[in-house]
């Protein structure tokens, strides 16, 4: 049996939620990277240290994040997770829904996502037509994050201007222990069951873990419930042979309070749109998903084999019952191998992937909350093929040039069978998109720890059916939009010099067609037919850049340490000589965030971490630029105490002084055209108090 292993964290907190530059450069966001000391890990899924240096091989700009960042703290959305790496811009809109954006994705997108791959243990979670949520993602069953940003995700085959994440769970052979129970819970009557339980047997090893979540939620009608089941089974069939089965059920029940007016957002912030309340808005998703991954270890490399079905039944209440069921499946080979030539080190990937999907669009009148008559029947079906590769030649033995491309071919068929009002007559559109992604770049990497990196990299993004099923006055009508393409330019430097560690990137996005949305009702104003179209050019460039420095050691005994660091990202994405908008800023993100730290850490196990979330000016809420919302400063506490016994306790305080402020936008194109009061703003969370115990062993 694996022997006992127990850690925890106490929490005590006046300002909010701790960074994992708290734990020194050998960070999430400051990734090492030297090669770490041997540690568990299996054929189909390594260590945690063998993860990092995967990620850290990119020649580009990427992230990691190690779970042990945020395991003692109140995690709850994917903003707890990776709100202290640079260059990701997550904000909640309330419960589970979030703005999620690399380099400005889906940059003006009120609802779920676009232009970002998401991944769990390497296979997509999005659907097939690139569209995808965050409700499957569960923060507790996670053992790392990969963040690929912009082209550098052509190790997943991901082309899309802002790359991929890749949210690794534990197995057996990397979880922190055999046995973790963890209750947390606070503001907003929240409470939060989690349990793991991992065993190894010979060739076999599983996992299972469970997180139930309950919460009434900051504004009204934000009632939240989900429950997420994780599970993992591997066996070894032989010497350099091992499959992975993963298993998981995500259920989410969440009530919809909807966008308020900028007065109320700042001045009533947890009042509900009363038309949510009248129709009873709520998101009701069930997804199963079963994956397999086969590895082999070959004489050069290695070969991954993933396979994939994730079914998903969607029933959501909004301006009408939205009611979608269907299924993605895929298949994807991947090799990954370095040899030598001529006396040379040379690294390579090779991968296809073919994957697929068909969704059943149903839409009713919503008679609150419930189905009334019937408006749409619709059949949404995707096909996705791919062929990629990535080379890197170390022509010098610290310098590599690094080479490789994408080929796609991406269908979208639309089928409304009609015979519904407004929608009676029978509708057939198909749009099928094709290209070549190539990436260009250099790597200097003069000490084991530091890298400096250039490339030039081509992305493609293609509509999903939210973009090409628009809903113009009455009728559900098939927009042919075109593919968003980019070349994106990027320089920059990471590594660790003592007491200091760096991650520092710029970047430039040069885009044609960029798919840029707007809230619908408002377009006819300006003579733009849909809810989501083509701007003809446009640009997205900035700084993602992450500092963390030592400051004092030893300061009451051998082993203590005070740290700091500050997170930055600048966005500067902007239309260019646009029929409409001119040169003006594309409304949805503010231009500066920052994050500061500062944590204590002792030997005991005991940390204290207050930070503060700056944004000193907000984003604009429409594309005329007519209608800014106010920067904001939060100020945040953490602390918390890993008895050695295995228990861990913590207390995580957030927005101490109550600050009113906007935390996201759903975008509209002139907020004149409303009398400057647009029904379009997400009021960020009050004062909340967060804590919990968690039991390790």
């Amino acid at each position: 049996m694996p022997s006992l292993r127990l850690s925890g964290a106490f929490a005590l907190i006046l300002l909010s939620s701790t960074s994992p530059f708290a734990q020194g450069v050998a960070n999430a966001e400051l990734p090492e990277l030297s090669v770490q000391g041997p540690s568990a890990g299996s054929l189909t899924v390594p260590s945690v240290a063998a993860q990092r240096d995967t990620v850290n091989a990119t020649v580009g700009s990427v992230a990691f994040v190690d779970a042990k960042d945020f395991q003692n703290r109140y995690a709850n959305t994917l903003r707890d997770v990776l709100k202290d790496t640079p260059g990701v811009f997550v904000q909640q809109r309330y419960g589970q829904e979030m703005r999620l954006s690399v380099r400005g994705s889906g940059i003006s997108r009120g609802f779920h996502l676009r232009g970002l791959e998401l991944l769990q243990d390497g296979i997509p979670v999005n659907s097939a037509d690139g569209s995808g949520d965050f409700y499957q993602i569960d923060p507790l069953a996670l053992r790392s994050v990969e963040v690929y940003k912009g082209g550098n995700a052509l190790t997943f085959g991901a082309t899309t201007l802002g790359g991929a994440i890749n949210f690794v769970t534990p197995t057996a052979q990397t979880a922190f222990a055999p046995n973790i129970l963890r209750v947390d819970g606070g503001s907003f009557g929240t409470i939060r069951e989690h349990f793991q339980f991992s065993r190894i047997s010979g060739p076999a090893d599983f996992l299972v873990s469970g997180t139930l979540t309950n919460s009434d939620g900051f504004r009204d009608h934000e009632t939240q419930r989900t429950q997420n089941f994780n599970a993992n089974v591997g066996y070894q069939l032989a010497p350099g042979i091992e499959t992975r089965f993963y298993v998981g059920i995500y259920l989410t029940d969440q009530k919809l309070p909807g966008t308020l007016t900028l007065l109320d957002a700042l001045n009533d912030p947890t009042k509900a749109n009363p038309s949510a309340i009248a129709g009873n808005q709520s998101r009701k998703v069930e997804t199963e998903r079963i994956a397999n991954r086969t590895s082999f270890a070959l004489d050069v490399g290695k070969l991954d084999i993933d396979t994939w079905a994730i079914h998903k039944s969607l029933y959501h209440p909004i301006f009408q019952v939205i009611d979608q069921d269907g299924w993605t499946y895929g298949i994807s080979p991947h090799w990954a191998g370095t040899f030598d030539i001529g006396g040379y080190r040379n690294d390579t990937i090779f991968g296809l992937r073919a994957f697929a999907g068909q969704n059943s669009a149903l839409q009713f009148q919503n008679v609150a909350g419930q189905r009334g008559a019937q408006t749409l029947n619709a059949l949404q079906s995707s096909s996705n093929s791919e062929a990629y590769g990535e080379n890197r030649f170390w022509f010098m033995p610290d310098v590599a040039l690094m080479a490789g491309a994408k080929a796609f071919s991406s269908n979208r068929t639309y089928s409304d069978k009609g015979g519904f009002d407004p929608n009676p007559a029978v509708k057939f559109d198909d749009r099928t998109y094709q290209g070549i992604n190539p990436k260009l770049g250099l790597i200097w990497q003069p000490r084991p720890d530091i890298q400096v990196f250039a490339d030039i990299t081509r992305s493609r993004d293609v509509p999903d059916f939210s973009d090409l099923n628009q809903t113009i006055g009455t009728t559900t009508r098939f927009v042919p939009l075109q593919a968003q393409r980019a070349w994106t330019y990027e320089v920059g430097t990471r590594g660790r010099l003592d007491r200091l560690a760096w991650d520092v990137t710029l970047y430039r996005s040069v885009i044609r067609d960029e798919l840029i949305n707007f809230n619908s009702g408002v377009g006819a104003a300006t003579n733009i037919p849909a809810n989501t179209f083509n701007s003809p050019r446009t640009i997205h460039q900035g700084v993602e850049a992450a500092v963390s420095l030592d400051i004092i050691r030893d300061l009451t005994g051998v082993g203590d340490r005070l740290s700091a660091s500050q997170i930055w990202t600048h966005n500067d994405f902007r239309f260019v000589n646009d029929p409409v908008f001119g040169d003006n800023a594309i409304a949805g993100i503010p231009r500066d965030v920052l994050r500061s730290v500062i944590t204590y850490n002792h030997p005991s196990g005991f940390y204290l971490s207050p930070s503060v979330d700056w944004v000193p000016q907000g984003a604009f809420a429409d594309h005329a630029n007519t209608l800014q919302v106010p920067g904001y400063t939060l100020v945040n506490v953490q602390t918390g105490i890993d008895f050695a016994n295995g228990i861990s306790v913590f207390l995580d305080a957030r927005n101490l002084a109550d600050q009113r402020y906007v935390s996201d936008i759903s975008v509209v194109t002139n907020a004149t055209l409303t009398g400057g009061n647009p029904v379009a703003f997400f009021p960020g969370v009050g004062r909340s108090f967060f804590g919990g115990v968690r039991a390790s062993f």
